[in-house]
């Protein structure tokens, strides 16, 4: 019989719900009122990064706010946008979620939004789809640093290696893996590099809890060879 995750840990932004349109557009906009450019390539290196240093680029770019000013600002316009358009979900993740709420596998939302986002798209979803919220600003590292993962299993005073999460970007595989979790990569904006560390799914569209614990069946082989 195949045993089921501990506790599965989900990334948000790429991974649960497309806010990175979202983010894009309001990062252009905000280099533009301070009379710079913005391309979508550079726009890009900043999906999974942690916001802080998302910040930090965007002051090299002439953004003279401080960078919790920066955050705050992209913050909000993004959360407008979700309270105004609901939340975009991504195939297959409602539905996963769902179905670990149904079979009793624990779960967290591990993201570098801030808690105030992180808690109004938990809050949004129309079922218990989180026991723990770990976010941007409760942890001093961000991914790639394993510290959030990290914080999440110690929150639901889990082993890192019994639990699955589910990523969308490399600072988040990284993240993930460094944990110690058996790590999913479902790229969305920015290509996953397949290594053999971490599994790549396509999409989470059709996939079961009994897939999640295939994962972590797998991820324990690997670790004993």
């Amino acid at each position: 019989m195949t045993t089921l995750p501990a506790a599965v840990l989900w990334d948000m932004d790429g991974t649960i719900i497309d806010t990175e349109p979202h983010w894009m557009a309001a990062e252009t906009q905000l280099i533009a009122d301070y009379g710079g450019s913005w391309s979508h390539e550079e726009a890009l290196s900043l999906v999974g990064q942690g916001l802080w240093h998302s910040a930090r680029v965007l002051q090299s770019r002439g953004v003279t706010l401080s960078e919790d000013e920066i955050i705050d600002h992209l913050t909000e316009i993004v959360l407008d946008q979700l309270r105004r358009s609901g939340l975009p979900w991504r195939p297959g993740a409602r539905e996963l979620l769902l179905e670990l709420r149904d079979s009793g596998v624990r779960t967290a939302l591990v993201t570098m939004s801030i808690r105030k986002m992180a808690q109004l798209v938990a809050d949004t979803i129309d079922f218990d789809a989180f026991e723990v919220v770990v976010a941007g600003d409760d942890v001093a590292h961000s991914k790639p640093h394993p510290a959030a993962y990290l914080r999440a299993t110690e929150l639901l005073g889990v082993d890192p290696a019994d639990c699955v999460a589910i990523e969308d970007s490399p600072p988040g595989v990284a993240s993930a893996s460094a944990a110690g979790a058996a790590t999913i990569g479902v790229p969305l904006h920015v290509p996953l590099l397949d290594d053999g560390t971490f599994a790549v799914w396509p999409t989470l569209a059709g996939r079961t809890v009994d897939d999640l614990a295939a994962v972590l069946a797998d991820a324990r082989a690997r670790s004993i060879v």
